[in-house]
């Protein structure tokens, strides 16, 4: 299963459950919010340093945003 699609629905759900704006979560990861805007829309690559700085700021381990991430793909969101 490709979860490739889902890791930024991933991230920006687990973004608005710790209510923080793009803006506030791309200053404390040391990102541009567009660039934080681009991950969550499916339209950055980001890699998995960025990913790490992004999760990290959530308190989220990449396991957890890649276990999010797959179970939205298996329901198809």
């Amino acid at each position: 299963m490709d979860i490739t699609p889902y890791v930024g629905p991933a991230l920006r759900q687990l973004r608005e459950r710790a209510e923080i704006s793009q803006e506030e979560l791309a200053f404390r990861a040391g990102l541009d919010r567009t660039y934080v805007s681009g991950i969550e829309r499916g339209r950055r690559n980001p890699s998995l340093k960025s990913l790490q700085r992004v999760a990290e700021q959530l308190g989220k381990s990449l396991d957890e945003v890649f276990i999010l991430a797959r179970k939205l793909a298996e329901k198809g969101c």
